[in-house]
This record gives C-alpha cells, structure tokens and sequence, in this order.
C-alpha cells in the first residue's frame, strides 16, 4: 500500500491464500477484473514486466482473451543485464524479498538489488531473476513521490525452499 501511495496509482488488491490452486488464483484475478471495470471504467491495458518466458506470455494472452482487457509486455525481449544495469543507474532502489534456494544461496535474501549483487549473482541466474530465482520490491525510484521507507527485518526458509526477508 506504502509503494502504491508513493506512485500515486489507485490499489486494487485481490487476495489469495498462500496455497492456493491456479483456479482459484483465475477466479480472484477475474473478480479483481471486474472490480476494476466497474471503479475505473477507462483501463483498458494491463501492462506485465514478463521478459522472455514465452510460457508465461501465453497464458497471459490466453487468460485475457474476450476479457475487455488488453495485455502488454513493454520489456518484452529486453537485454536482462542491460535492463537491471539501467534500473539501477536510473535510480530505482529495491531489496531482494525472497529467493528460491534451489537456483540462488538463501544469503542473498535481504540484500539490495545494486551493482555488487549483479556482480555477486551466479552465472546462471538471470539479472532480472525472471525464471524466478528470485523476487523484488521496489522502495525509490524517479517515479515515486518519496521513498518506501522499510528496514530489513528476519529471513525464515519456507516450504523447505524459498527464504524470505521480511521487510519492516
């Protein structure tokens, strides 16, 4: 809620169980849909930030099929490396909130998404952690009215795989 009144954009949240099943991900995405129909009748587009999964762009495709929305990928094909070197010099500040410790040490949980952990990421991890390794959020950046304040709070594994940090 922090980061969204920061872009000043309005918060339509949709929330799902930890465990949920895809179902049940579609239905709460659809109802979110058409709260969003009904409260801001004037979007139209729902941008994505998928990069190269052509997987994943086709479900998305599919999923908004007859929906009255349109999808759009605008980083779609992008450089990763190019993309997170210029995230960073544009200004934009974030912190790695979860990693996925079968592609990515637990350690790198916490850490700020900078210069020295593009430098730190194994070879086979994408700079921009798209194959999901691991998992942003974003606290500054040119577009934000003020910075996301937030300290680093415990990480905890979970699931036997995924170490979260929290953020406090």
């Amino acid at each position: 809620a922090a980061q969204v009144r920061a872009l000043g954009y309005p918060l339509f949240e949709v929330e799902i169980e930890p465990s949920c099943t895809n179902h049940q991900y579609e239905v709460a995405f659809r109802s979110a849909m058409a709260r969003i129909r009904a409260e801001a009748p004037q979007v139209t587009t729902i941008a994505f930030g998928d990069l190269f999964l052509e997987d994943v762009r086709s479900y998305r495709e599919k999923f908004f099929d007859g929906s009255g929305f349109n999808p759009i990928f605008p980083l779609w094909g992008r450089d990763t490396k190019a993309l997170a070197d210029r995230f960073i010099s544009d200004g934009y500040a974030a912190r790695l909130v979860c990693v996925d410790t079968m592609q990515l040490d637990g350690g790198f949980a916490g850490r700020a998404f900078d210069e020295q952990l593009l430098l730190d990421l194994p070879k086979s991890v994408d700079p921009c952690g798209e194959r999901g390794e691991f998992h942003t959020f974003v606290t500054d950046g040119p577009i934000f009215a003020n910075p996301v304040e937030c300290a680093v709070g415990q990480t905890i594994l979970r699931d036997e795989r995924f170490m979260f940090c929290d953020l406090e």
